[in-house]
């Protein structure tokens, strides 16, 4: 009886490249919080939200992660944050921006297929998330 063995030059290698597109992304936006973030700046009807009303509408977020996760997608240009000094105390807002509302889409996307395929959510079937007070 013969054990053959098998070299493999890749072994122990990551199963994906770290210069690939969808890894990158994926990187900062499958951070925990990071979607959730991202549509509580879109739902309701004010296009902007100071942190104070972001922490409030999120409970179970950190302040720390909470204002990690805005810096990171300030930088990525997912959202804004805009600064008014000329009040005090100093007024902070952030807004999504162009491709922020364009990912809503996406986040849209995946509560279709949850619905179809994992949860049962009447409310949620018919309401647009902007609407949701969930």
């Amino acid at each position: 009886m013969y054990t053959t063995i098998f070299i493999v030059d890749s072994f122990g290698m990551d199963t994906m490249n770290k210069d690939c597109t969808v890894y990158k992304t994926m990187e900062y936006l499958s951070k925990k919080w990071t979607p959730l973030i991202l549509l509580e700046l879109y739902k309701g009807k004010s296009e902007k939200k100071r942190y104070s009303e972001i922490k409030k509408n999120m409970p179970e977020i950190t302040p720390k992660v909470l204002s990690a996760r805005l810096k990171e997608l300030e930088k990525q240009g997912i959202i804004t944050k805009k600064i008014d000094t000329t009040c005090f105390p100093i007024k902070c807002e952030y807004a999504l921006t162009e491709s922020g509302e364009d990912f809503i889409r996406i986040i849209k996307d995946i509560k279709t297929w949850a619905l179809q395929w994992k949860i049962d959510n009447k409310l949620c079937e018919n309401l647009d998330c902007k609407d949701c007070e969930l």
